[in-house]
């Protein structure tokens, strides 16, 4: 069942050099607020603005350069646009830089347990929080990733990492929960959080789904370039969406929002006549 909270469409930007979706294409700061505003247009409610590639095997980005990549990109949008910034960061200090030049967002694909500062900074800056479960580290979270249970894994993992966050004084309302498809996941681990997502709705937060042009899609139909994944990443999207979540994290956002939005039309049309 689709939920009741209201949808929003997170656009991502991505100021790296090594990203897996784009190749590096918005690097830099000027192409990366020209791509943002474009988003924006095209029906984002957010914009995920990142400077440190998490895509399986990546390397950590030093504090310094990854705020450099992100606060201008930040502080240009915010003068340019109403629409919302998330910064997608594991690193406090970053977080704490990009909410001060214009974020309200703090997307962590590590819930808040990469850096010792995190969520002591979360509970201070009082701003939105996406909690995401990663099994490991980016450089080897797809070497061999195990459970005995997936769903009920990431689903125990998320709910403690709501009570420490809540125990530091983050509020729950400002909670958001990420399953974190394609961090630390086979296949069948992929496919097995989006069949059962609606069991997330028990954390009695907003559920954002990352699906957009991951690899599972791809070994589901073809091998390609990630750009060439946008029906798988359509379909999980509608799945997510039919189990209960209402933030979707994407790079193709007219395409997202159009089958959003027909999604909807048709769930909410009456009876025949």
């Amino acid at each position: 069942m689709a939920s009741n909270t209201p949808l929003r469409i997170m656009g991502v930007v991505n100021v790296t050099p090594d990203s897996f979706s784009d190749g590096g294409r918005f690097a830099s700061a000027q192409a990366a607020v020209d791509h943002a505003l474009r988003l924006a247009e095209d029906g984002a409610d957010i914009l995920d603005i990142g400077g440190e590639s998490t895509r399986p095997g990546a390397a950590p980005v030093a504090e310094g350069e990854e705020r450099d990549r992100v606060i201008p990109v930040i502080e240009a949008l915010a003068a340019q646009t109403q629409t919302p910034i998330s910064i997608d960061t594991r690193k406090a200090a970053v977080a704490r830089a990009a909410v001060a030049a214009g974020a309200s967002i703090w997307n962590d694909v590590s819930a808040l347990s990469h850096d010792e500062a995190s969520v002591e900074t979360a509970a201070s800056l009082g701003c939105a929080v996406v909690l995401m479960h990663a099994q490991g580290d980016p450089r080897t979270m797809q070497d061999n990733p195990h459970y005995e249970d997936v769903v009920a894994e990431v689903l125990g993992y998320l709910a403690g990492r709501i009570e420490l966050c809540v125990a530091a004084g983050v509020e729950r309302a400002r909670l958001i929960v990420d399953p974190g498809v394609g961090f630390g996941k086979t296949l069948a681990h992929n496919l097995a959080l989006l069949a059962h997502l609606d069991r997330f709705r028990s954390l009695d937060a907003p559920i954002l789904l990352g699906a957009s042009r991951k690899r599972f899609i791809a070994a589901l139909d073809r091998d390609g370039p990630a750009a060439d994944r946008l029906g798988g990443s359509i379909a999980a999207m509608l799945a997510g969406y039919a189990r209960g979540a209402s933030i979707f994290r994407v790079h193709d956002v007219a395409a997202a929002r159009q089958a959003l939005n027909i999604a909807q039309a048709i769930e909410s049309a009456g009876p025949p006549r």
